[in-house]
Order: structure tokens, then sequence, then C-alpha cells
């Protein structure tokens, strides 16, 4: 078999190496446009697996790569003139000319040929090979002469970045933050070699510009950063080896994923590796990890090791075997893509975001999850004794916040030995205060809808089902959406606060979770608005009544569901006010029924919600138009409750942060949200999303709404409540831990478990919860069953 390796990087070279050593009668070919034994850039850094799995295909190289590897297990982090340091990460690092010399050498040593310093301006310069691969890196001119089949998609990042290097050797993958007139810049460092560290400088495009450095070369550049850095270099000089670079040499992170991974070009198969089909950002360091990985993918199908003697034609299903190889790299690829792409992210918004509003010891809890990829008892097994110290930290500011005292064994000068140290108290389980009420912990029952109240009055269902999760060890439950009057119920099955009759049977609930458990009770007053009228959620949910249906009202004359739910009639202003006057008498009356919290609800298309999202209000007068003027009306109504509910009372706001659809509400005009109800008094805001337009596309997944909570905590200021797809308590402590939210609500877990608190306190091994004294024989069975899941290593996550 004929084959052309386009680009001499660690794709190219290492397919080429393995696909000659398993068939020596293969014409493997490698085109590099530059010199022998020359390329540019400084360390690169992979994964032990990555070593493994080349181990098993080339034992020789591995060993000849391990020898001139530098490994580090530490991340050290300097912010604000501190030092936080963590161990058991593991990293290993070479300098890409050392590894590329290595495959180089091995290459020819197997008769690989290597042709140097010639341009191959595409694929169609090979009529007779018979594959190609295009491992020509993320300019990749194959890739851009079949965009139309390949259908890359390429996103150009905001940041940034400058890839430098110096003679000032660091033991640890170092993280240098330090601040400017203008703003902030980010060093990523690590050692690669015994003399020589990779030193890529970033920042975001607007302080770049301010400085200047759009208009300077790279010599200038690297004085620039030198000056940075100065306390940090002590003395040592930055260097360039990307002098063939023109103009500045800073650079933008392109994100490449292409649909397809091969094509037949008319002569030949031709398939992308590397690079030039998928990129990741060096924040967690996978590019060439996944570049070799692709290498012995495509090797290990063509040539498969376990068969002696491999074909030296080509496979009659060679372009079923390249389908294959996108199928199987695809999985691992995407993994990998979306853990940088968050990595990414993270280092784009921490100067606005984390810089100036997390203490040391949380950004560096924040930088070491930012991919999401590790957890907080996953970071227990890599440093045990960091997060516990962590974790301590994290208990005395909770107990500060809420005018505890903190833990005598915290205060002594010294920590006691480990066989007389208490365990920390995980986030989850720390308290939390707003205003006059302290919860005893941070999990919080999400309101849900249970669709079981008569003429708006609950009753024994909703004593069971709150007074269970109240019990069952959760620091807030939430009572469901109750409503201000008839006409504002989502259904004929939802609660109401507009009679006493309806306050006084919220009352002997609120009483029941007051004496049986430690939980504290919120209520959710909202009115449905244009989502109104309509079945219990088991019957229809969205379809409107058969019978019985009452008027609808709405920001504009919109329907949720054109063509089958009623048209609401727009809401004048004596509509409004009237509305309000409701919304303050049940607010007088959740008061009087005794409950501790007070939410209002702004999202998911209700009557609020219809008028923060510019998709359902359309008005033309003051209350319509800009997001401003659409605040109008829902800030009336908060400052309304908030003048009658009692002060020492929190009181919360849920809003839609994303509409999901274009044209809607986006997480930038969430920030402007939240920082105008802080502005009026609100003392947190619960973020959820969506719900507001029949044409939404979320994109769900693992939290994911928890980055509009941590967006919104850390640059509008106001406390948050994080909710959405958090199933477990590692994810919660995960949450509070880095600070992107001070509270998590937790849905559909609770429903399947009332007492989901309790039993995730056991699971990770918490035997401070209190439980409730008729449930007391159960808490050391489940105890200790979870202990023995551990002990098996079926309990770390």
């Amino acid at each position: 078999m004929d084959i052309v390796c386009i680009g001499g990087g660690p794709a190219g070279l290492t397919f080429a190496l393995l696909m000659k050593q398993r068939q020596p009668a293969h014409r493997v070919r490698v085109v590099e446009r530059n010199r022998p034994y020359d390329t540019f850039g400084w360390g690169v850094v992979f994964s032990d697996a990555t070593l493994e799995n080349l181990r098993r295909c080339e034992p020789a190289l591995t060993a000849d790569i391990e020898s001139a590897f530098n490994h580090w297990d530490d991340i050290e982090l300097h912010i604000h003139g501190r030092v936080q340091r963590s161990g058991g990460h593991g990293f290993i690092g070479i300098g890409r000319k050392k590894l590329l010399n290595l495959l180089q050498a091995r290459c020819e040593a197997l008769g690989v040929e290597l042709v140097f310093e010639h341009e191959a301006q595409s694929d169609a310069d090979f009529p007779d090979a018979d594959l190609i691969v295009a491992s020509d890196g993320v300019n990749s001119r194959v890739r851009a002469r079949h965009a139309e089949v390949f259908r890359p998609d390429i996103v150009t990042r905001p940041n940034r970045f400058i890839w430098l290097g110096t003679t000032k050797l660091y033991d640890a993958f170092t993280f240098l933050f330090e601040k400017t007139e203008h703003g902030w810049f980010a060093a990523h460092i690590y050692q690669f070699d015994d003399k020589t560290s990779t030193f890529i400088v970033e920042c975001p495009e607007a302080v770049w510009r301010a400085h200047g450095l759009d208009a300077a070369d790279p010599d200038a550049s690297i004085a620039f950063c030198e000056r940075v850095f100065e306390a940090h270099l002590q003395g040592a000089r930055l260097m360039s080896n990307a002098r063939h670079l023109r103009g500045s040499a800073w650079l933008n992170f392109q994100r490449v994923a292409c649909e397809r991974w091969s094509l037949h070009n008319g002569h030949a198969p031709v398939v992308l590796m590397g690079d030039a089909v998928h990129t990741a950002h060096f924040a967690i360091g996978s590019g060439t990890k996944l570049a070799i990985e692709d290498a012995i993918e495509l090797a290990g199908l063509l040539a498969p090791m376990d068969v002696a003697e491999p074909a030296v034609a080509p496979p009659a299903d060679l372009p079923a075997l390249l389908e294959r190889y996108q199928a199987v790299r695809q999985v691992d690829v995407l993994r990998l893509q979306n853990a940088a792409w968050n990595a990414m992210e993270w280092f784009e918004v921490c100067g606005q975001r984390y810089c100036d509003t997390l203490e040391p010891e949380q950004f560096m809890y924040s930088l070491l999850t930012r991919s999401q990829r590790i957890s907080h008892e996953n970071l227990r097994l890599r440093d045990a004794a960091w997060l516990d110290g962590y974790e301590r930290w994290f208990e005395a500011r909770a107990r500060a916040q809420v005018g505890l005292q903190a833990d005598p064994a915290e205060r002594a000068a010294a920590p006691p030995p480990p066989s007389t140290a208490r365990r920390a108290v995980p986030p989850m389980f720390t308290p939390f205060r707003l205003r006059g009420l302290t919860l005893h912990n941070r999990v919080v029952v999400s309101p849900m809808a249970q669709y079981k109240c008569v003429d708006g009055v609950p009753g024994a269902w909703h004593q069971m089902h709150l007074g269970a999760r109240a019990v069952g060890g959760a620091g807030l439950v939430m009572a469901e959406m109750t409503c201000p009057s008839p006409e504002g119920r989502i259904s004929p099955g939802c609660p109401g606060l507009w009679n006493d009759t309806q306050r006084d049977a919220w009352a002997r609930i609120v009483d029941f979770v007051h004496q049986e458990s430690r939980a504290a009770i919120g209520i959710q007053l909202g009115h449905a608005g244009p989502k109104g009228s309509t079945r219990v959620g088991w019957e229809g949910g969205d379809d409107p009544l058969e019978s019985g249906n009452w008027p609808l009202v709405a920001a504009s004359a919109v329907a949720y569901r054109p063509g089958v739910g009623a048209v609401p009639a727009e809401l004048d202003r004596a509509g409004m006010l009237a509305i309000t006057d409701d919304f303050v008498a049940a607010a007088r009356r959740a008061a009087e029924a005794g409950f501790d919290w007070l939410e209002l609800h702004a999202a998911h298309g209700y009557l609020l919600s219809a008028f923060l999202s510019p998709l359902t209000n359309r008005r033309g007068d003051a209350y319509g138009g800009s997001l401003d003027h659409r605040l109008r009306w829902p800030l009336e109504v908060f400052e309304a409750l908030r003048s009658v509910w009692p002060q020492e009372r929190p009181m919360s706001v849920r809003i839609s942060a994303h509409d999901w659809v274009p044209g809607g509400l986006t997480p930038d005009d969430a920030v402007h949200i939240a920082r105008a109800f802080g502005q009026a008094g609100v003392d947190l805001v619960d973020c959820s999303s969506g719900q507001v337009h029949i044409d939404q596309k979320p994109v769900y997944g693992r939290l994911y709404q928890t980055p509009f909570a941590d967006r919104i905590r850390n640059e509008a200021g106001v406390p948050t409540m994080a909710v959405g797809a958090i199933t477990d308590g590692d994810q919660v402590n995960g949450i509070l831990a880095a600070g992107r939210a001070d509270l998590c609500a937790v849905a559909r877990p609770h429903l399947t478990n009332p007492a989901w608190t309790l039993t995730e306190a056991a699971r990770m091994g918490y035997t401070g919860l209190q439980w409730p004294a008729p449930y007391r024989a159960g808490k050391p069975q489940i105890e200790a069953l979870f202990q023995r899941e551990r002990a098996a290593g079926g309990g770390a996550r």
C-alpha cells in the first residue's frame, strides 16, 4: 500500500512509523514543509494513558520518549501575592522538538520516506497514493479544499495568547495571574526538559489591545510579558522560537470539529488526523494526546497487531474502516473537547468573573475543577490533605458568615493529629444565612408542581410531600408555584393564596415542618399568565382544559402554543395594578402562614417572565421595548412584595437565564436582570432557563444550568441558587466549593428519594448530619452499607 501523510507533526509521524513497522512492504511517505529536525513551539503535555497505548505498539520508542520526559504531580497557583499548591495531578511533558526528533528518527530507522521542505498544496498532489492522511494541522489545506464534505465547524476564540519559553525551571505545573491597569494576564508554565520551561501568556482581546500589543512585534511583546511577570521570572528571560510568524506573535485559539473525517477524492481515500480534524485548547493540554491516539487507532484498524502478516494491498473495506475510525475516536475526542472547552472558557472569563471576587483558596479550587472532569471526590483521591484543608477553610468561612465561631480544632495553633481530628464538613452541609434566616445546610428541595389541590387548597398530599423531604435532611423545602388568584393558576390542581382557607391549610404544613425537622420552608408565588388554564401535568400538561377555562392575560397577545392554546389578552395598566395587589395580598397571607422564605416566580414563560422576554413582550408602551422597560413591572411587583414581606425573612426571584431561542433572553441579559433585582433588594437569584417559547432548543446535560448561577453570582454580585440536572452530593459539593452558587436546588432525585440529603451524607461518609429521632435506627445501617461500598471501590465517584 502506498501511504502519504501530509504534515510531519505527532499524528503523521506516529501513523507512518506504525504502518511501516507492521508491514515493511508498504511505501510510507511523510511530506513536511519545514526543514529536517526543525520545529517550532516549546513543550507538549500528554497523559500516562497515551504513553501506555503507545507502549503496546512501540515499546522501544516509548522507552526513548520516557527517558526524555519531565514528570510532575503538583499544580501551583500564584495570585494576589499568595501561593496555593495541590498534588496528585500527574502530568508528563516533553519538548515538542525532542518528541518530533524521536519520531523522525524512528521513521528513518523503519524506512519511512521523510520528505522535508515540500509544501503540499493538496491531496491532489498524490494521484497514485492508496491512502492520504491529512495531518496538516489546524489550518489544513486538505480540509479547506473539501470543506463541503468534511463540514468543519471552526470557532475562533476571543482570548489572545503567545507561546514562549524560559530558562527558569518550575517544579510544578504553575499558573500565574497578574493584574495590570487594563486587566488580567495569565501564564501557563511547565518544565519540559532540564533547561527549559514552556511559558504561555494569555489575556482577553480588549486587554491585549488596550496595551497596544496588536501593534507590537515579537520582541516588544516578549519585553512586555517580562515586565508583567517580572516578580516571578526573577531575572530569567522569555524566549520565542516562532520568528517565522509575520507581524504579531499573539494568536487566537481555533476550535476545530469536523462532521466527517474521511472521503474519496476520485483517486484515493483521504482521512483527516490530529489538529486537522479536531483541536483541544492548551488549558488541559490534550492536543498531542489526541493526535497520537488518532494514529494508534487508525493503524490498529488497518494493520491489527494480532494479525501476524498484515496485507500489503489496500484493504477491500478501506472506506468502512475509515468510518469505523471516526466512530471510535469521536467519542473520546468529544469528551476531551468538551472538557477543553470548559477549561478554555474558564480562562476567557476568569479576569472579569473570578480573579477579583474569589479568595485565593476558592480560586484554586475553581482552577482545579475548571474542565468539569475533576469532581470534588476526585480531588480527594488526588490530594486528600489539600481537600481536607480546603473543606475546613470553606466551613470556617460559612460559620463566620452565619455568626458561628470556628470549631476549636480549627482555632488551634496546630491541627490535631489525624487520629483525633474530626472530618471536615462537606460544603453542602455547611450553614448559610440570608437576612435573619440561617439554613442548616445548602440543599434545597426545588419547587415541583404536584397538581393535587382542590380550589387552591393544599391538603394531606402536600403535607406528606413537603414534610417527608423536610425530615429527609434538606436545609430548605420550597412549595410549588402558588397563585395569587384563581385566574393565575396553571391548572385546576394548583395551589393558591387568595383566601384565608388556603392560608390556614398552608399554616398546618408549615407548622409540621417547623416542629418535626430542622428545615426552613419557603413558598413560590407566581401567576401563570399565557400558560394558564391547562390540564394537570400527567393528563396533557400544556394542553388547554376541555371545559371550564378561564381568560388568560400576558404582556402581549402572544399564545404559548399558537393554534392550540388560547390567545391571551394584553394586560393593561389597570390589570397590572390589580394583579400587583393580588400578589401583595398573597404575600401577606404567606407571612401569616409562617413561611420562612418567599420566592417570586419570573421564569418559564409565566406572566412576569412574559414581560421580561422580547419573544413574548411586544408592547409599545413604557413596559415594552428595551430590557430596562421590560423589567419595570416585574420590579414593581417585587418591590411591592418586599415592602410587606417581613424584613428579617429573605426573598428570591426565579428567572429564565436563557430562552434558548434566537432573539430571546441571553445569559448577558440574565446578568443585567439579576443586577436590577439585586438593586431592588433581592437576596438571591434562582437560576433556571427556558420554557418561555415553544421553539426553544435547550442544550441539556449534567449541571447544564449551573453556568448561569455561576455567572450571575460572580459578575452581578448576587447570591444564587443552582438548579437543573444536579443528581448527587458530589456535584453539589463541587458547585458550592467552586463558588459557582450558594445553594443547590435538587428536584427529581427528591421525587425518587425524599431522604436524598440523608442518603448522600451517608454515601460520602459524613456522619454529622442529624437524623429525625424515629429514623435514627436506620442511620448506622446505611452508613455501614456505604462504608463497605467505598472499601470495595464502589463508593468513589
